[in-house]
This record gives structure tokens, C-alpha cells and sequence, in this order.
């Protein structure tokens, strides 16, 4: 292939957040993933404790998540195509959602296996959404805006996890998945205001 002359606009990948729908999508990206793990990270001892599977209930209910999580990662490219904000923004609604209801359900095997199935088929392809999202918001900027995810990623993971942790403890079962929801909820919230702050720009360059 032939090689570009294009310079990228910035060598410092923090730099990026100066641009406000970066910086938008970045805190959403953040509380995600947040949210997801403060939840995920707890799902053995909730599975155990409260909805008291056995082993083998237990892995082939973790199966289950991978499998659909394999398929939800399979159709999220065509989904996309019809509306990348509308994912962006209805995924972490629904991963919400699915937290409330393993709140007030978790007794239940079969509830809690069809909410788990469900979690894998929705919560898995979300860095694919928001993969795309940065292609779009940063396409000259790719290599530093996909550095400056990796590391929001990391970092909201050991911060989600970590708070679920010291809930988990001092609070009980229940904590990291209310956290996890109030995040999630948070995380639609700024997909939202990027998918605002990316209108603007169109309209900005339009005119």
C-alpha cells in the first residue's frame, strides 16, 4: 500500500481529551466498563451465595454468557451500520437493566440464566461499538486515540472491580450490582451528550 503523508494532529494521546466529544466518549467508554466489571468481577460468589448453583451449573452457565457473547459479537457489525449512538447508547441501558433484575431475581436459576445469556449477547460487542465510535470521532488520530482507550479501559476495569470489592465486603452481594447499574446508567448518559457534541460538529462544518 502506499504510504500517507498525513501527519497525525496529536503525539500525546491525553491531549485528545481537549476535544469535547472525545472527552465525552472517553467518560462513557469509562463508565462502561466501570460498571460492567463491578459487577462481572462479583458474579462467582453471586452465583454461589445467593442463586447457589453448583459447579457444573456454574460453568455451563458461564458458557452460556461466552456463547452468546460470541454471537452478540458476530451481528453487532451489521447492527451498527443502522445507528452507531443508538447502540452506544441502548447497550449499557440494557446491561443496566439486566443489573436490576439480577438484584431482585437472583434466587431464581433460570432467571438468573436467561439474564446471563443476555448480558453475554449485549455486553460483549460494546468495545466493538465504541471501536467504530473512534475510527469516526478520531479518524486521523487512530493510533493515539486507540491508546488513549486501552488505557481508560484498564483503568475503569481495576476501578470498577476495586469499588465492587469494598462494597461487596462492607455492604453486601447486592452493592456492586447497584454500582454497576448507576455507572451503566451514567456511561448511556455520556454516548448520549457525545452523539449531541457530534451533531454540533456536523452542523459546524455543514455550515
Amino acid at each position: 500500500m502506499p504510504a500517507t503523508t498525513a501527519k497525525s494532529h496529536s503525539a500525546n494521546p491525553f491531549s485528545l481529551l481537549r476535544m469535547p466529544q472525545v472527552a465525552l466518549g472517553m467518560t462513557g467508554i469509562m463508565f462502561l466498563f466501570m460498571g460492567q466489571f463491578a459487577i462481572f468481577t462479583y458474579l462467582r460468589p453471586f452465583l454461589e451465595e445467593i442463586t447457589r448453583v453448583s459447579v457444573t451449573q456454574l460453568s455451563l452457565m458461564l458458557l452460556a454468557l461466552g456463547i452468546f457473547g460470541l454471537a452478540g459479537t458476530g451481528f453487532i457489525g451489521h447492527l451498527l451500520q443502522r445507528g452507531l449512538y443508538a447502540y452506544l447508547i441502548a447497550i449499557p441501558l440494557a446491561m443496566a437493566l439486566i443489573a436490576g433484575l439480577l438484584i431482585g431475581a437472583g434466587a431464581s436459576f433460570m432467571v438468573v440464566t436467561i439474564l446471563l445469556a443476555a448480558w453475554g449477547l449485549i455486553s460483549t460487542p460494546a468495545p466493538v461499538a465504541w471501536g467504530l465510535w473512534l475510527s469516526k470521532a478520531l479518524p486521523e488520530n487512530a493510533e493515539a486515540g486507540g491508546g488513549l482507550m486501552v488505557a481508560t479501559i484498564q483503568l475503569a476495569i481495576t476501578v470498577g472491580a476495586g469499588l465492587g470489592g469494598i462494597l461487596f465486603d462492607a455492604v453486601g452481594w447486592w452493592s456492586p450490582f447497584a454500582l454497576g447499574l448507576v455507572l451503566l446508567i451514567a456511561s448511556a448518559l455520556f454516548a448520549w451528550a457525545a452523539q449531541k457534541e457530534s451533531a454540533n460538529l456536523s452542523l459546524s462544518v455543514a455550515d
